[in-house]
C-alpha cells in the first residue's frame, strides 16, 4: 500500500472519529443550537467532505488509478439502475420505520443520536437549502472515500480479495460514525457492507450515492417534527386512563 494512501485511511480511523466525537460534545453541552451555528456545521461539513475526496482524486490520480476504477463510471447501465431503485426503496422504508417507532416509543428520542439530531437538523427552508447542499456533499463524499477508495485500496492490499475490501472499508466507515456510539457503530458498518456489496457488483458508486442521499433527506426533512413530536409525549405526564 502507498505510504499516502496509508496516512489518508490511518487519518479517516483515528483523526476523524475524534474530532466527531469532540465536536459532538460541544453540540450536547449546548442547551440548543442557533441558526448560525447550523450553517457554520454545514458549510464546514461541506468544506471538508470536498477538499478530502479531492486530496483523494489527487493521490490516485498520482499512483495511475483511473476514477472508474473507484466506482466513479456505470459500466452497466441497466443492472446499477435497477439496483439503485430497489436499494433506494429499501433504505427510505428503513428511515420511515424508524421515524414511525419514534411514535410508538417516545422515550427513545432522549438517545444521544436523536437529541443530536434535534441540534443539527434544518429548522427553517433556508437551512433546508444549505442542508440539501450538505446531504448533496456527503452522499458524493463519503460514497467515493469509503466505497470507492478505501474498499479499492483494502482490496488490493489484500492481494484482490473483494470480500476484505468491503469489510474493511465497512469497518472503517462505521469508525467514523463511533461517535454515536455503539448501536451507531454496528448500524453503520452493516450499512457499509451492504453499500460495499452493491458497489462490487454493480461496479458503480451510482446506487450507493443515490441510497446514501435519500437517506440523510428524508432523515433532515422529516426527523424534526418526530423528534419534537416524540419528546413532547414523552414528556406528558400519565394520566388516569393507565396510558403512558
Amino acid at each position: 500500500m502507498p505510504w499516502d494512501f496509508a496516512l489518508i485511511l490511518l487519518f479517516f480511523a483515528t483523526a476523524v472519529p475524534l474530532l466527531g466525537r469532540r465536536r459532538v460534545r460541544q453540540l450536547m453541552r449546548m442547551e440548543k443550537t442557533t441558526k448560525a451555528d447550523r450553517l457554520t456545521l454545514y458549510a464546514s461539513t461541506i468544506l471538508f467532505q470536498w477538499a478530502a475526496a479531492a486530496l483523494i482524486l489527487w493521490r490516485t490520480t498520482v499512483h495511475g488509478i483511473l476514477p472508474s476504477s473507484l466506482g466513479v463510471a456505470i459500466p452497466n447501465p441497466a443492472l446499477s439502475c435497477a439496483v439503485l431503485v430497489v436499494l433506494t426503496g429499501l433504505v427510505l422504508a428503513n428511515q420511515l420505520v424508524s421515524l414511525r417507532r419514534l411514535a410508538l416509543r417516545p422515550s427513545e428520542a432522549h438517545g444521544i443520536v436523536p437529541q443530536l439530531a434535534l441540534k443539527i437538523f434544518p429548522q427553517d427552508n433556508a437551512e433546508r437549502l444549505a442542508f440539501f447542499a450538505v446531504v448533496v456533499t456527503v452522499s458524493l463524499c463519503e460514497e467515493f472515500i469509503f466505497r470507492g477508495f478505501a474498499q479499492r485500496v483494502f482490496q488490493d492490499a489484500s492481494g484482490g480479495s473483494m470480500l476484505v475490501g468491503v469489510l474493511s472499508s465497512a469497518l472503517l466507515f462505521g469508525i467514523e460514525h463511533a461517535y454515536q456510539g455503539r448501536p451507531g457503530l454496528i448500524a453503520t458498518s452493516v450499512v457499509g457492507i451492504i453499500f460495499g456489496a452493491v458497489r462490487s457488483w454493480t461496479g458503480s458508486l451510482l446506487a450507493v450515492v443515490v441510497a446514501h442521499f435519500a437517506a440523510d433527506l428524508a432523515a433532515g426533512f422529516l426527523a424534526p417534527s418526530k423528534l419534537r413530536a416524540a419528546g413532547t409525549i414523552s414528556d406528558t405526564p400519565a394520566t388516569g386512563t393507565g396510558t403512558h
